[in-house]
């Protein structure tokens, strides 16, 4: 994956973080990308168990960030569709670069598809970080999962 299986991530003036990133499928690390979303969409973000769950895993890629022990502190999944989505990290493991490298692998693999166009719902709060990973913003505010969210868009060059 371009030199992104291993890699270490500085976290502002704090001791950096090794993690890998690897792509599967649900069905060979169900367990831990089910425990990633619910530690931080369910019971962080309260989101309804009946919208994460959302019937989508099966048919996509998943990523899963693994720290230096091979515990899993994030992830993200892309479609069939082009659609990026699920991106989440455990809060202790925020602002080390794991999302943005979750990110770029999913573009990465989207390219390698042929793919031609990415496109993910951004919670507003995050969309700095999906524009300054190259994404634009298009329409309006939505809200999903009673959080304001923001359809962007990208390129695939």
């Amino acid at each position: 994956m371009n030199g992104l299986n291993r890699a270490t991530f500085p976290h502002y003036n704090e001791t950096p973080m090794a993690i890998s990133i690897i792509e599967t499928r649900w069905d060979k690390h169900e367990a831990a990308l089910r425990g990633l979303r619910q530690a931080v969409f369910i019971k962080e973000q309260h989101v309804p168990e009946e919208l994460e769950w959302d019937g989508e895993d099966a048919a996509a890629i998943h990523f899963l960030a693994l720290d230096a022990e091979q515990q899993p502190v994030g992830c993200i999944r892309l479609l069939p569709t082009g659609q990026i989505s699920r991106l989440c990290v455990l809060s202790e493991q925020r602002n080390y670069g794991v999302g943005s490298s979750l990110l770029v692998a999913a573009e990465e693999t989207a390219r390698a598809n042929g793919m031609k166009e990415i496109f993910l719902h951004a919670q507003t709060h995050a969309t700095s970080f999906y524009e300054a990973a190259g994404f634009s913003v298009s329409g309006g505010i939505f809200m999903d999962a009673n959080i304001p969210h923001r359809q962007m868009f990208k390129p695939l060059l």
